[in-house]
């Protein structure tokens, strides 16, 4: 077992850069919001969310080197306990991100009704925006808290998985698929078809946090695209 987490964290550094990459598309996406409804800077969510990236990044790499130098159980138990502190802090900022985007379109929805949310170019510009953030927000929730998260993937017993994707259907018996593991991209896609179909295409949740995570993507695309995009739509027309 010991080996074969070795191994697990070491094959998961491509996932872990892409989702490094997402959190700092959050930061981009929420800085380019157009409309300014917040209260004091626009700047302090996304500055807290590289601050906490900055720790969560060093915190994995350390996590890295110490998994590849492991040899005593008490060497692996100081890797298992920094996993749990960096999952913890990556719960922290996906949450963070989450109340923020939710909160820009709360208040864009709120600015829409009170009749002072600007021309039609704008609002659309903040739905695509809002709607991508949640995309990527989502990506990140399943990503993080599916199968134990990033570091345990593929290790946990599959009663412990939040999710079912199509390669885990077709069998151990599969060729190319009897080891497979979903990576970042894979939830990725999960978040992206759930915002546009909101609901499951070919991934399906097992978990009550899973669907109620589903849940809460689904409706947050469904009011930005019914509400805040079709009023900007209304407006240009």
């Amino acid at each position: 077992m010991k080996r074969k987490l070795h191994t697990h964290i070491r094959n998961q550094r491509k996932d872990r850069w892409l989702a490094r990459g997402a959190v700092i598309v959050i930061v981009g996406l929420q800085g380019a919001i157009v409309n300014d409804f917040w209260v004091g800077s626009r700047w302090f969510g996304p500055i807290v969310e590289l601050a906490l990236l900055i720790p969560l990044s060093i915190g994995t790499i350390l996590t890295y080197r110490s998994a590849m130098r492991a040899e005593s159980d008490e060497d692996w138990d100081q890797v298992g306990s920094r996993r749990r502190w960096v999952r913890r802090l990556a719960i922290a900022l996906t949450a963070l991100s989450t109340i923020l985007n939710f909160v820009a379109l709360f208040l864009l929805t709120k600015a829409i009704f009170e009749g002072h949310a600007g021309s039609g170019r704008t609002l659309l510009l903040d739905a695509i925006n809002i709607w991508v953030t949640n995309v990527v927000v989502f990506a990140l929730w399943f990503w993080t808290l599916d199968r134990g998260g990033p570091s345990s993937r593929g290790l946990v017993a599959p009663h412990l998985c939040d999710f079912v994707f199509t390669q885990q259907a077709l069998g151990s018996d599969s060729k190319g698929f009897a080891d497979w593991s979903p990576g970042f991209v894979d939830y990725l896609f999960l978040a992206y078809t759930n915002a546009t179909a909101f609901s499951p295409a070919d991934t399906f949740p097992l978990t009550p946090r899973a669907k109620l995570l589903m849940m809460a993507e689904s409706f947050i695309s469904l009011i930005t695209i019914a509400l805040v995009a079709s009023r900007a739509v209304g407006i240009l027309g």
